[in-house]
């Protein structure tokens, strides 16, 4: 196994010109779309592309909705089934392990076969188990429903992220990726605000029934309208980084249609040494797959890679500083969220507060408010400020421009933590754990956008690697994390537990800063190390 860094793969090492100063500001795009064909995903019609991409964020929201959904519930069957609070949260803290620990397993498997088979055979698996689950009658067949519905859920853990790549473009991404993001963490908070009222008024195996059947519709939509989004473009990338250095006033155009005329054939041609057979150097258009062809569940396997390399070639990749802070900095995230998930109902449903589970959902309405708020923050407007610096900076984008506003999070989720914990300690106005959850959720959605994009922006020709780092690990950091939640605000309090909580998380936010002011040379450092297979 020969050993390669990123320089050899991508030379840009993240820094790229976004605008081209020399012409009127005109974006540029990248990646380079192949002009010459009509089956890159990022020259698809805009119609495709959103179809396919909202039928990723329905799995990703549907996966949560069932499965963290069900907080609301867990104080009524803990009293159904006999069980005690550690073994009922167990329904929410074991499948959180499942849906990180299997990253590791999907993504090898989707970068060889491709996604599109992962997608459809993990959306079908998915609504099997959420029938599953709405029939079982025990305790027992409920908790193995969600682990198996939590296995196939893993799969759009770090694939939807590594789909926002493939589908759209640098200028896009935050913004996408931020939607994304909130289709994860409104499963976490929609789920359980719908399932409250469900479970008052009928049931909660209701919930269960409710999620089998929007997962169904989804499939059939994965099934007939997502075709595979794998591309190689790394050659395409290689020649029009060549030619952009010879050709400095030749400007990417600004649309999608007109993305297959941005880099004339013969332009190419006379820049790179290309391969004589290549279909961008002599300027062959391919022919247009019709529906039918891209139904086919087989788009091939990469040459001269074994799965056996794909399974270990993301472990390395955890050198990467930018992958280290995205991870542990989302696992804080997750934990502080899924943590007031995991006790709310058996606050509020207790005494002094004694709320009906209809009533216990309504802490999810900040909860979804600050994760729109969050992901807002941290896609659309990062977008916005990251194109900005880069006409400041004539015209050069630097990646880390992404990582300038987790200063807000840095404030709002430790003042959220203390505002829950002292609510709770004190037994305060219902209104102080709202608006700590709510601010809590902030972080949810600004941290990993803001983040993830960054390690997308860093490390493109292996995002998809980094991000399963990503979403792999932080899961299983949030485990650990979450296991221990219920003893210990039980012996320390809910001030002590949340109180430190909030200063963890202003620590790990510290670590941006040296990745701010020397990201650059840091990722020119990183892009050396011979740690990609």
């Amino acid at each position: 196994m020969k050993l390669h860094s990123l320089h050899e793969i991508d030379n840009t090492e993240g820094t790229v010109q976004l605008h081209d100063v020399l012409n009127g500001g005109q974006l540029i795009l990248h990646p380079t779309p192949n002009p010459n064909d009509p089956n890159d995903p990022l020259r698809w019609p805009r119609w495709k592309k959103h179809i396919c991409f909202a039928s990723i964020c329905a799995f990703t929201f549907l996966t949560n909705y069932a499965i963290g959904g069900l907080s609301p519930a867990f104080y009524i069957i803990s009293l159904e089934y006999k069980k005690s609070q550690t073994e009922t949260t167990g329904l929410l803290l074991w499948p959180i392990l499942v849906l990180g620990a299997f990253n590791f397993f999907w993504v090898p498997i989707a970068n060889y076969f491709g996604k599109r088979p992962v997608f459809v055979f993990a959306s079908l698996l998915l609504c099997v188990c959420y029938l599953w689950g709405a029939l079982s009658k025990s305790f027992e067949s409920l908790f193995w429903s969600n682990i198996i519905a939590a296995f196939a859920g893993s799969s759009s853990e770090a694939l939807g992220a590594a789909i926002v790549n493939d589908l759209y473009f640098l200028h896009e991404r935050g913004n996408f990726l931020g939607i994304y993001m909130n289709a994860i963490a409104g499963g976490n908070t929609v789920g359980p605000l719908i399932c409250g009222f469900i479970i008052t008024s009928l049931d909660w195996r209701w919930h269960k029934w409710i999620a089998f059947i929007f997962t169904a519709i989804n499939f059939v939509v994965v099934l007939l309208f997502c075709p595979e989004t794998r591309y190689d473009r790394s050659y395409i990338e290689g020649v029009a980084a060549r030619s952009r250095s010879v050709e400095s006033n030749l400007a990417t155009p600004t649309s999608d249609e007109e993305a297959g005329k941005g880099v004339p054939a013969e332009k190419v041609t006379t820049t790179a040494e290309a391969k004589p057979d290549h279909s961008v150097v002599q300027g062959e258009q391919l022919p247009k797959r019709t529906w039918a062809q891209e139904l086919s569940l087989w788009s091939g396997v990469p040459k001269n890679t074994n799965l056996l390399e794909l399974f270990i070639r993301p472990l390395p990749l955890i050198a990467y500083p930018a992958v280290v802070f995205a991870f542990i900095s989302y696992a804080v995230s997750l934990a502080w969220v899924v943590a007031i998930n995991v006790l709310n109902s058996f606050i509020l449903q207790a005494p002094p507060y004694n709320w009906k589970p209809s009533i216990n959902g309504l802490i999810n309405i900040p909860g979804i408010i600050g994760n729109l708020v969050g992901a807002f923050l941290g896609g659309w407007v990062v977008d916005r400020y990251s194109d900005w610096r880069s006409r400041k900076n004539n015209g050069v984008f630097q990646p880390e421009t992404r990582l300038h506003l987790l200063w807000i999070s840095a404030i709002v989720v430790p003042a959220g933590c203390l505002a829950f914990g002292y609510g709770v300690a004190y037994t305060l106005n219902w209104t102080s754990l709202f608006f700590g959850y709510g601010m809590v959720a902030v972080g949810l959605t600004a941290v990993p956008v803001a983040t993830m994009t960054y390690v997308s922006d860093c490390y493109l020709p292996v995002n998809a690697d980094a991000l399963l780092l990503v979403n792999g690990y932080k899961n299983v950091v949030a485990f650990g994390f979450l296991y221990a939640i219920v003893p210990w605000v039980t012996e320390t309090g809910y001030v002590n537990a949340f109180g430190t909580q909030a200063g963890v998380y202003v620590l790990i936010m510290l670590f941006a800063i040296p990745l701010i002011f020397f990201g650059q040379r840091i990722r020119h450092a990183t892009a050396k190390w011979k740690i990609i297979l």
